[in-house]
């Protein structure tokens, strides 16, 4: 199942391709791959290598520009939103995020969902009041949370969109009131995986290496107005009004990392935009369900009207068959299928990136090992 691809560079010779199910840093599109090789050593004949260029040069001053404005393209995303482009991951913004909106008397709302929103919750924590707003934890995190229910003195109401350890996704924004809070969201694992609408929210946060680009670079988008609850007291790199004045310049930003995340913009608009890009993750994501939920084998972890289109997660049912499955499947050329240990068995990372080829080949082999082991 190893694929022949075009060389990344003259001279270089045939490379082959696996099926990479990593949940990240996750597959690139392919295409975005052989544009940035190109310009590793001279970009675009300029005999300087794009990872070599200072940030303050014409041609990145370009490069980061052109990157927001197809961002704010492809959310709609109007001059009320800020956009920019920090370094830390995630992780930082668990901290960011209530340094700068959770004021004095305020309280931050978490809804809990997996993981990622757990650790969100115990970091803000340390900066203020937080409360659980809803939780999945009873289930093992296998369903998105049913129930919310905010504080009334609601700063703000985060929650992580897509949990990459259990396979949930959020089908749509949480039911809460917008005229009473602020809606966060941690977007990592899935943004640009479908349309959404950008005024439901204050701010959105999303490390690029799942389904966005290479690690490195973090992409936030804040309501403008939300800017002056950042209290000038902040440690100037914590603060979001310094990458606002200063257009995510004030130090030197993962230059490579914002080039490769352009790149993989201007390529989600040459598929036909999000429209698109959602049409082609669902066909995917329900092929790949399809063949867990026709089978006794096979069992899935999240509940179906909670199930993720980027993160796949299942069992097979004699569970002693697991590392054999990805042992073999990594054999044929389909890697990184195990499991997180939170919850077992296997995970399927089928971001945008991802081909529609792959999961074909996935759902050929697991019928090919039921054949053998069933």
């Amino acid at each position: 199942m190893l694929r022949l691809l075009t060389p990344f560079y003259k001279g270089k010779a045939m490379t082959l391709r696996k099926f990479n199910f990593s949940p990240g840093p996750a597959v690139l599109p392919e295409e975005v791959l052989q544009i940035v090789s190109e310009n590793i050593l001279s970009y675009q004949d300029s005999g300087i290598g794009i990872m070599e260029m200072s940030h303050r040069s014409k041609a990145f001053l370009e490069i980061i520009k052109q990157a927001q404005d197809d961002l704010r393209s492809l959310l709609e995303i109007g001059d009320d939103f800020a956009i920019i482009f920090a370094s830390g991951g995630a992780t930082n913004q668990f901290s960011m995020v209530p340094m700068n909106l959770l004021s004095p008397g305020m309280v931050g709302d978490y809804i809990l969902s997996g993981a990622w929103s757990e650790k969100a919750y115990k970091e803000a924590g340390k900066f203020g009041e937080v409360t659980v707003a809803g939780s999945s934890a009873e289930s093992n995190y296998n369903k998105i949370p049913a129930e919310i229910k905010l504080s009334e003195r609601s700063a703000y109401c985060h929650f992580t969109s897509n949990n990459t350890i259990f396979g949930t996704e959020f089908q749509s924004e949480p039911a809460v009131d917008l005229s009473k809070t602020v809606l966060v969201c941690d977007a990592s694992s899935d943004l640009l995986h479908k349309k959404i609408d950008i005024k439901k929210y204050g701010l959105i946060y999303a490390g690029a290496q799942k389904n966005l680009g290479p690690a490195g670079v973090t992409v936030v988008i804040i309501r403008r107005d939300l800017l002056s609850r950042s209290s000038k007291s902040l440690p100037i790199m914590l603060n979001y009004n310094t990458y606002v004045e200063h257009d995510s310049l004030y130090n030197t930003p993962p230059v490579f990392a914002i080039y490769v995340f352009g790149e993989v913009l201007k390529w989600i608009k040459r598929q036909g935009g999000l429209a698109k890009i959602e049409q082609i993750n669902r066909e995917k994501a329900e092929l790949l369900y399809a063949a867990i939920d026709a089978s006794d084998f096979y069992i899935g972890h999240a509940e179906p009207g909670s199930r993720s289109l980027m993160n796949v997660t299942f069992r097979i049912r004699q569970q002693d068959l697991e590392p054999q499955f990805v042992k073999e499947a990594a054999e044929q050329g389909l890697v990184e299928l195990k499991g997180h240990r939170s919850v077992g068995g296997l995970r399927a990372s089928i971001y945008n990136a991802f081909p529609l080829e792959g999961v074909k080949k996935l759902v050929a082999f697991m019928r090919e090992f039921e054949g053998k082991h069933a």
